[in-house]
């Protein structure tokens, strides 16, 4: 028998946990290993550079005077940087272009400018864990992966209104101009959302930009005489999977926070349509008691549920509309909500109360964004307040009642 010479009597029980405690060791540098990171070294890299940054802003101070706080009301934020002139301006986002670019109430084409600069020291960052040798093979591919997508951000005259680089990452882009828009689109995205979901170049109409980059598109087709403007919104942590977290409100409870903040901070009083697709119409749903009164739509795509058992039960003034392709896999999910799991009844069903629209020519669960479906042509029509021309699904006599 295997012994460790000198133990004593008690041997056997130390020489079983000292291999308990080697073997604990492995599994942690496994799951170490998998992650990117082996425990080698400590990294210096900061885990939350947004909260840093927003810290570094509140000590701050700017011309004697301090500055604003960044999470405060957007009309306070906006009259701050009402009082600067263009050159102060760009030098607060010089300083702190991480808690500009995210700051509600600033200038819309400061904050372009400013995550402009974040994206480029996030780069940095990436573009040296690339060649880091404490990352296993698979953290530096992930790496890679980053850097590529920050240099697409960064791409041309890209219009980027969030960025957040801490862990998954998220994002929020505009198409169109923001500041002179009437009617703002916001699409809403579901599950294995962060940043290196954010677009893709195959299927591009399955990921946040894409969606709401041919959203955009179908928008100016409708009524090209309309100004509108349309966010690509993963300013959220989406789920990961069909898992827990899917299956449950917390992350929607959190989404929502940030989803009423991002109305509420728009620069227009104009009508602002929301498009939600799969878990994004949770964070709706959840969101929609507490919107501005100028959340004229809430359109859900493929929901799992919206957190209620009716649209009364939502509380929002707003018109409230949903569609769902005849071959989406969600229409398996079950729709109820058992101790926490499960998002309520089907936004779908008639007892529920919204109005059913047309979904012709969508495929699968991801398919609702793409060009030349009915689903697309509805939505941009509802983004552009052409309600009139809409069309709905056949079984719902209701979808065009009482509409101007």
């Amino acid at each position: 028998m295997t012994s460790f010479p000198g133990l004593g009597p008690s041997s056997g029980f130390l020489q079983s946990t000292a291999w308990r405690a080697a073997l604990a060791l492995v599994v942690v540098f496994v799951m170490l290993a998998m992650t990117g990171w082996t425990a080698i070294r400590e990294t210096k890299v900061d885990a939350n550079p947004l909260a840093t940054a927003r810290e570094a802003w509140k000590r701050a101070t700017f011309q004697g005077r301090p500055l604003p706080d960044p999470d405060g009301a957007p009309a306070a934020i906006r009259a701050f940087f009402a009082t600067l002139d263009r050159a102060e301006r760009r030098e607060l986002a010089h300083r702190y272009p991480l808690a500009v670019g995210n700051m509600g109430g600033a200038p819309v084409q400061l904050r372009y400018r400013a995550n402009r600069m974040a994206l480029d020291d996030a780069h940095a960052i990436e573009k040296q864990r690339m060649g880091d040798k404490r990352l296993t093979p698979v953290g530096r591919q992930e790496a890679g992966r980053l850097v590529h997508r920050f240099e697409s951000m960064m791409s041309g005259d890209r219009q980027i209104l969030a960025f957040d680089p801490a862990g998954g990452g998220r994002a929020a882009e505009v198409f169109g101009n923001l500041t002179k828009a009437r009617r703002v689109s916001v699409v809403v995205p579901g599950v294995d959302t962060d940043l290196s979901t954010f677009e893709r170049t195959a299927r591009a109409t399955t990921a946040p930009v894409g969606m709401a980059k041919s959203l955009y598109a179908a928008q100016r087709d409708a009524r090209p005489h309309t100004r509108t403007a349309v966010i690509a919104w993963a300013d959220y942590t989406a789920p990961s999977g069909l898992g827990v977290e899917a299956a449950t409100g917390q992350l929607a409870e959190d989404g929502a926070v940030r989803l009423r903040a991002l109305v509420k901070s728009l620069p227009t009083s104009g009508p602002v349509s929301l498009f939600c697709h799969s878990y994004g119409s949770v964070v709706c749903g959840v969101a929609a008691h507490e919107l501005p009164e100028n959340v004229e739509n809430i359109a859900v795509a493929g929901s799992p549920g919206m957190r209620a058992e009716s649209r009364s039960g939502l509380g929002t003034h707003a018109r409230v509309w949903a569609m769902r392709d005849a071959d989406d896999w969600i229409q398996d999910v079950p729709y109820l909500e058992v101790g926490g799991l499960g998002h309520g009844a089907d936004p779908v069903d008639p007892s529920f109360g919204a109005r059913i629209l047309s979904a012709d020519g969508a495929v699968g669960h991801a398919g609702y964004f793409a060009p030349g479906t009915r689903s697309l042509r509805n939505f941009a029509l509802l983004g552009v307040g052409a309600t009139g021309s809409l069309k709905c699904a056949t079984d719902d006599p209701q979808c065009n009642s009482g509409l101007v």
